[in-house]
Parts: C-alpha cells; sequence; structure tokens
C-alpha cells in the first residue's frame, strides 16, 4: 500500500536542484508581441504630435536658421556668417540687445515682487474682491489695448504731465516716450501693470493650498509677521515662483504689440527689443538674412534662459 502511494506522490526538488520555470509563467517569446504591439500603438498615437509640432514648429524655425546664412539680394547668396556679426558692428543691434536685457530683468522682478505683495495683502480682507477685480483686470485686456490705454497717460501732453503741472511740478513734466533709456523704462512699468495680474491670481492660488495646520504650527512655535512669510509661507510657493518667473521670462523676451503701438521702437530704434528689431528688419528694411539671424539669436536666447532657470528650479538640489 506504501509503496503505491510513494508512486503517486510528486518528486519534490532536492536542493541542488536548479528552479525551472513555471509551466503557467509566460516566456520571454510570448512578451515580445505584446511590447511589440504596446511600441507600435504608443508610436501610433504620438506621431500625429510629433508631425504637428515638427510641421508648425521645427520646420519653419529650420527654415529660418537656413535664410540667416543668406544675405538680401533678390537671388541670394551665401553670406556664412555676415548677419550674426551686425550683433557686433550695428549699434541699432547693440541697443536692441541693451534693451531685451532691461526688459527681462524688469518684465521678471516687477511683477514677481508686485504681484506676491497684492496676493499675500488680499489675501483675506472684506476688501480684497475689490482689491483683485482692479489688479485682474488689466490682465483681460490685450497689449495693443494697454498700449493705447499708456499712450495717453504717457504722451507729452498727456495725463502724467498734466498732473505733475497741476500739482506745480512742471520741472518733473518731460516727453517720457522720447529718449533713452527712460522710455523702455516707463514701457516695462506699463508691461508690469498688465503682467501683475497673472502673478496675483498664481501666488493666489498657492497661498490657498498652504495647509493651515503649518501656519498653526508655526504660531505656536512663535514665528509670526515677517519671519512667518519668510520662513513658512514663502518656502511652499516655490512652486508658483517658478511658474512666474517663468512666464515673466519669455513674457519679457518676446515683448512686442506694446512697444510698437507706443514708439515703434524709437526715437531713431533706440527703444527696439530683439522682437521688434526682427520685424523691422525684415518686413520694413527688407533685410530678411538680418531678421532671421535676430529670430535666431531671440530663439536661443529664449531656449537656453528658460532651460537654465527651470533646470536650477525644478531639480532637488539644483545641479
Amino acid at each position: 500500500m506504501s509503496s503505491s502511494v510513494e508512486q503517486r506522490r510528486p518528486l519534490l526538488p532536492g536542493p541542488d536542484a536548479s528552479p525551472g520555470p513555471h509551466p503557467s509563467a509566460p516566456t520571454p517569446t510570448r512578451r515580445r508581441p505584446r511590447r511589440l504591439t504596446g511600441k507600435l500603438a504608443a508610436t501610433g498615437f504620438l506621431a500625429p504630435a510629433v508631425l504637428f509640432v515638427g510641421a508648425l514648429l521645427l520646420l519653419p524655425f529650420a527654415t529660418t536658421v537656413y535664410r540667416s546664412f543668406f544675405d538680401d539680394r533678390r537671388i541670394s547668396g551665401f553670406a556664412e556668417f555676415d548677419n550674426y556679426l551686425l550683433f557686433l558692428n550695428d549699434p541699432t543691434l547693440t541697443r536692441s540687445i541693451q534693451n531685451t536685457l532691461m526688459w527681462v530683468v524688469g518684465s521678471v522682478a516687477l511683477p514677481m515682487v508686485l504681484g506676491l505683495a497684492i496676493a499675500v495683502l488680499t489675501h483675506s480682507g472684506g476688501l480684497s474682491r475689490v482689491a483683485r477685480l482692479l489688479v485682474v483686470l488689466p490682465y483681460a485686456l490685450s497689449g495693443s489695448a494697454v498700449a493705447v490705454v499708456w499712450h495717453f497717460v504717457l504722451t507729452t501732453d498727456g495725463a502724467a504731465n498734466q498732473v505733475l503741472k497741476a500739482f506745480g511740478l512742471d520741472a518733473f513734466a518731460q516727453g517720457w516716450l522720447l529718449e533713452w533709456p527712460g522710455n523702455t523704462l516707463v514701457m516695462i512699468i506699463a508691461n508690469t501693470w498688465q503682467a501683475a495680474g497673472v502673478a496675483v491670481i498664481l501666488f493666489l492660488v498657492g497661498l490657498q493650498t498652504i495647509p493651515p495646520e503649518t501656519l498653526e504650527a508655526a504660531s505656536l512655535d512663535g514665528a509670526a509677521g515677517w519671519r512667518k512669510f519668510w520662513y513658512v509661507v514663502l518656502p511652499q510657493l516655490r512652486t508658483v515662483s517658478v511658474i512666474v518667473v517663468g512666464t515673466s521670462l519669455v513674457g519679457g523676451l518676446k515683448s512686442f504689440d506694446l512697444i510698437w503701438v507706443l514708439t515703434q521702437g524709437g526715437p531713431g530704434r533706440q527703444s527696439e527689443t530683439l522682437a521688434v528689431s526682427m520685424y523691422q528688419e525684415t518686413f520694413l528694411a527688407l533685410h530678411p538674412g538680418a531678421g532671421a539671424a535676430v529670430a535666431v539669436i531671440l530663439t536661443a536666447i529664449v531656449l537656453l534662459a528658460s532651460w537654465l532657470y527651470l533646470r536650477r528650479q525644478l531639480t532637488p538640489k539644483g545641479n
């Protein structure tokens, strides 16, 4: 009897036996078709987006880079790097780079500081909703509409000079848009008037996401006022600050409509930024090679600045 039971019992593997594949486990040869099918499906879903981006972004940019190496004749000849050397020899493009840097610094720093201050002050209080509406309302306007409003203020006989004269401050009345760098600075302020609205919205969202327990714990530990804001609230707004600075940085580099309506880059092309210079060279001066070189330099600056900032802010150790 015992001999028959032992004959039916399955043999157990010994300690030296190597574990073999389970009969029900899928073999590698069975997984390959599934992986291949998954890759083909992912490629099919991504293909329209890749083609769309390539046709609308990459192909025009490649064409612009190609055009920047040719001169401005009807039958263009290869000009090597002559169009790029204009940034060293042409005072207009040199001033354009200076103005662009001023726009970058001003359009990043002012909206961020002003937006954060307004968001903190209006986060609570009876008149907070009215204050938010007044600040955010200019953001709903187009750049051209904002330029028309500020043109009414900044012209020689505009509202700003009229107010100064009314208070006996005639010495401070001047042509706000006629001299560099004053014209660039007042246009940066006009841009801040509009751009601060979106910064206020983003910082308000960030303030509402801070857990109340965190603020209560900070208060119990003795933090209050400025110390509480600096050491508790501001670190919680780091992600929002990254978004605000990133959007302001790109907006400052490609500013066009506000400048064009207010000064058209003048007087004497003194208030141009790279975006305005690109338009001037390509469509008004009929220098498509130089205009393409300006577009390439502007694109390179935007991509480099965005990559450096986001790489610095979104990595854990900033490296």
